[in-house]
């Protein structure tokens, strides 16, 4: 997957989003407004170049960030363009990160799949949110699982389930099983509707998705927290 185009048009994009009302909130972002979610992107951005060239993991200070629309906007412009450059690398070249690999081409995918989902948020935000790219989506529901949810269980802020469930994406064919054993469920849907779903921007049930077999089970198995 060519994760440095995909990361420029997603932080693009967010950026374009920028134009719309900075005060509108973040549903899914606690009590954020479009600005402060703008402050946290922009932030992230500048963690990442830190951990690439200085290679260790002291994040920026957000307080630091501007508020002014004007400001605020070009820095963010600013982050992207910097985040961007940074990894303009070999992939395999190291750099400070918090799961393996501890390479360039971990922050290519996470900073793609970051950029993704706060970019949905911001357009969701304005009552716009836009397609997610299919291939994307599908390496999102991969990097939930191989990724995002063992790191959410090393931390003690899951549990690990007990049972499996299968996810299929009816889109590609593509299928992921999360837990031990035999699958007692299956749940398919797009690959967008699987990713926004394990990043909890739709209900565990939502009508876009189809469930098989042992639906209480399955949920348990999803019950994670899978995400930050």
């Amino acid at each position: 997957m060519d994760y440095l185009t995909a990361l420029r048009r997603e932080l693009d994009a967010f950026g374009a989003a920028l134009d719309g009302d900075l005060t509108a909130p973040v549903e899914h972002c606690g009590d954020w407004t479009l600005a402060d979610l703008a402050v946290h992107m922009g932030a992230g951005n500048l963690w990442v170049v830190t951990a690439v060239r200085e290679r260790h993991g002291r994040g920026y200070d957000e307080s630091a960030a501007p508020r002014d629309r004007a400001d605020l906007t070009s820095w963010y412009a600013e982050s992207a363009d910097a985040l961007v450059q940074a990894l303009s690398v070999d992939p395999g070249t190291e750099a400070w990160t918090f799961a393996l690999p501890r390479t360039v081409g971990f922050w290519l995918r996470r900073r793609t799949q970051e950029t993704l989902m706060h970019r949905w948020d911001a357009e969701h935000a304005l009552g716009s949110a836009k397609p997610l790219d299919p291939a994307l989506a599908a390496d999102g529901v991969a990097e939930v699982f191989d990724t995002m949810a063992p790191r959410m269980i090393s931390k003690g802020a899951a549990t690990a389930p007990t049972r499996a469930v299968r996810l299929t994406a009816t889109d590609s064919g593509a299928s992921w099983t999360h837990g031990p054993g035999e699958p007692l469920a299956e749940v398919s849907g797009t690959a967008e509707d699987l990713l926004l779903m394990l990043w909890s921007r739709t209900p565990r049930d939502t009508d876009a998705l189809t469930w098989t077999g042992d639906r209480a089970a399955g949920l348990g198995a999803l019950a994670g927290p899978l995400v930050p």
